[in-house]
């Protein structure tokens, strides 16, 4: 396997805004388009780029999330990944992701994740004009509407147009002069290039792409997603196509512990047996669910969105995982038919059971679950009564746009 070289550039991409004028039920970075995020179809076009570092700057709790978009996009790309948490405002977030720049990083690229169909070719021009001006640089498109200034609702005069161009993203920038310029920031500025003039430095503009417009408004992903379905969004193997059903597998083992906690399995409490080994409550049935449905969705798996690194999920209850994973499908675009998952375990018994664990894990997952177990006869680990197996299927559906 060939090793990537440590890259001279760095982009960071903004994706920590709330969205409340897109309305999509999700920060604005995670709202689908088609099957995939905002997030994940931008970052598409940043490796389709020159090499750079990659650092994503996500809302604190959707981190697992942003890192799942990264990697799964990435390709041999993935040690050049990493994801951070946002700030309380544009600035904070870009100054967050730039803390997580590498040392041996010269130029870096500020992207808004909302310009989700920016070109790579945009990419290469910002980066090759800043390393011939040594200045911050922009790429811009012409205005092209008629401009007003207006006063208490009343045209006062016109704008000359031709003096005026509408800046988009990846703006960029010398490292050490952006470094500095954060670091003596004393207002906040609408955007990296404003921060970068306010200290002294000077900025030249590239040709932009009218395909990097921001998605801001629900007409504006509406256009994104029209641009997939038929248009020339720049990558067809992206566009939308009438999807079926998606089917996933997951598979979750573990171990019976020293016996001092309560069994916690299926969702249900299990009073005078062992509990099972883990980092939140060990529950392998609710964890192969969770497994299954996110491999359905395209979405990862659990060690990604709640492994040991999320200490917010330690000792969490199983049923939290899977109201949390109905969040995570519904944001992608999908809903959960149904799930069916086996248990191999000699204890506790099921039987009597069953209807109550059916209910509890189909209530929190949004969608039917059923349950079957087995004691596979003695074999193996299960049937020593070492541990607990369990195997999921797991059914998801487009959501319709219409």
């Amino acid at each position: 396997m060939s090793v990537i070289p440590v890259p001279r550039v760095a982009v960071v991409v903004v994706a920590a805004g709330s969205g409340t004028r897109l309305a999509g039920g999700a920060p604005k970075a995670f709202v689908g388009i088609d099957a995939h995020t905002i997030l994940r179809h931008s970052l598409q076009r940043v490796f389709a780029a020159p090499v750079a570092q990659v650092v994503v700057v996500a809302p604190a709790d959707r981190v697992g999330d942003a890192l799942t978009d990264a990697r799964s996009v990435a390709g041999d790309r993935v040690d050049l990944v990493s994801v951070v948490a946002g700030g309380a405002s544009r600035q904070a977030s870009v100054a967050a992701g730039l803390g997580a720049v590498w040392a041996d990083v010269e130029i870096v690229l500020v992207h808004d994740a909302a310009r989700a169909l920016t070109p790579p070719e945009v990419f290469a021009r910002v980066i090759a004009a800043v390393e011939t001006s040594g200045s911050g640089v922009i790429p811009a498109r012409p205005v092209v509407d008629t401009l007003k200034r207006v006063t208490d609702g009343r045209i006062v005069e016109a704008v000359d147009r031709s003096q005026l161009a509408a800046a988009q993203t990846p703006q960029g920038f010398p490292r050490a002069a952006l470094d500095a310029a954060y670091a003596a920031a004393g207002a906040d500025h609408t955007d990296d290039a404003a921060l970068f003039a306010a200290a002294g430095h000077p900025l030249q503009v590239v040709d932009g792409d009218d395909l990097a417009f921001k998605i801001t408004t629900p007409a504006d992903l509406e256009r994104a997603r029209h641009l997939l379905g038929g248009g020339d969004g720049g990558a067809a193997h992206e566009r939308a196509r009438p999807q079926a059903p998606r089917v996933g597998v997951g598979t979750d083992v573990h171990a019976f512990g020293d016996g001092e906690h309560e069994l916690r399995l299926a969702g249900l409490a299990w009073p005078g047996e062992r509990a099972l080994r883990g980092h939140s409550d060990g529950d392998a049935v609710a964890h192969a669910i969770v497994d299954a449905v996110l491999a359905a969705a395209g979405l990862g798996d659990i060690g990604t969105h709640f492994g040991t690194d999320r200490p917010e999920y330690a000792g969490a209850d199983g049923t939290v995982f899977l109201r949390r994973v109905r969040e995570l499908v519904g944001d992608a675009g999908f809903a959960v038919g149904n799930v069916s998952v086996q248990v191999q375990a000699n204890r506790p018994r099921f039987a009597a059971r069953r209807a109550e664990a059916e209910a509890v894990l189909s209530a929190a997952l949004g969608a039917p679950v059923t349950v079957t177990a087995t004691t596979t006869d003695g074999l193996g680990f299960t049937g020593r009564g070492a541990g607990v197996s369990a195997t999921a299927v797991a059914l998801v559906v487009p959501l319709s746009r219409g």
